[in-house]
């Protein structure tokens, strides 16, 4: 299959066909790292990485998945980039496209990569905005294979608010794959109805399903995967949080959840997590709302049926895929 000069921007400019090939990629290009087998057939090419948000999984899978492939990486931290501020976008994009091979861009809103997108003559590779994740999705859907074998047929619980990147993206490529998808949540969270009529659409053609209910026990009866994210991004006033934090609680990944799921259920989540008290931010929400755990509590986030460690561990590999592919 040949995706040579596209850009990845989001799922639903993919056909089922093409995401599976991506997915299958992944696991072989996984598989020659594995195995010590070198890859690195991009020799020579330089990518930038423009990083609006910082992180660490999704930087650290781009340079290394660089690397591994022979390129050189030049990264751009939010004071790195004049991206919108001394340098219109477009202007930016026609600038690098003359200097790089691939543009990634992780930031806010979908316009931005897609503008970047539209004016770079290079491939250009969407790291996160607030609508989409998906190099994440890649990266869940090899995780789910490896785990089950099939990705067909799998049903697939979110809980949490479902209104972003990662309840759009998951909604979307379930729909794609043919998956069973639930967005378990308060009904003010519920993803956008235009999306959620897209993938309706989709999933006529696919033989998936798409379900929202504020029904804990609805929601997760026979998931095969229990996903969350955190309910609250970095940054967003504090009376956001409350309001968050009080209408999601009911939709915390418990016992009690992964118990009414299937025995073989899986958890997962695109990190970070607060599970504990462990990291800063975990010790503020403590001090101020009184919680030792947020979106999942520790005991499922530690337990056997976690494998949110195997995906991280996937982004790498699903970014390599993306620009293998691409480039």
């Amino acid at each position: 299959m040949d995706l040579k000069g596209r850009d990845f921007l989001k799922l639903k400019d993919f056909t089922p066909e093409e995401i599976t090939y991506l997915i299958d990629l992944a696991a072989e290009l996984k598989r020659k790292k594995k195995e010590g087998v070198p890859h690195d057939e991009k020799k020579g090419r330089n990518i930038a990485l423009i990083f609006e948000k910082t992180s660490t999984r999704t930087r650290c899978a781009f340079e290394v998945a660089a690397h591994d492939m022979g390129m050189h990486v030049t990264y751009l931290d939010p004071s790195g980039s004049q991206i919108g501020k001394k340098e219109s976008i477009a202007d930016t994009a026609r600038v690098l496209g003359r200097m790089f091979d691939g543009i990634e861009y992780r930031g806010f809103g979908q316009e931005i990569v897609e503008e970047l997108a539209r004016y770079a003559d290079v491939p250009v590779w969407n790291g996160l905005t607030n609508e989409f994740h998906p190099t994440q999705m890649i990266a869940d859907m090899l995780t789910i294979k490896e785990k089950f074998g099939h990705l067909a047929g799998i049903k697939l619980a979110y809980m949490g608010d479902a209104r972003y990147n990662m309840g759009n993206s998951l909604m979307v490529t379930c729909a794609k794959l043919g998956m069973d998808f639930a967005a378990c949540t308060d009904k003010k969270y519920f993803p956008d109805p235009e999306l959620v009529s897209y993938c309706e659409e989709v999933a006529k053609e696919t033989g998936a399903s798409i379900l929202l209910t504020d029904d804990v026990r609805e929601g997760t009866k026979d998931a095969d995967v229990i996903y969350t994210d955190v309910w609250v991004s970095m940054g967003e006033p504090e009376e956001v949080w409350e309001s968050r934090i009080r209408a999601l609680s009911p939709y915390q990944v418990n016992r009690s959840v992964m118990e009414n799921a299937k025995e073989t259920a899986i958890f997962m989540h695109c990190l970070p997590a607060f599970h504990d008290l462990k990291t800063t931010i975990g010790k503020q929400i403590y001090e101020k709302f009184g919680l030792t755990e947020m979106e999942v509590t520790d005991e499922v986030f530690e337990s056997s049926q976690s494998v949110v460690f195997d995906e991280a561990e996937n982004r790498m590999h699903s970014i390599k895929a993306v620009m293998y592919a691409t480039l």
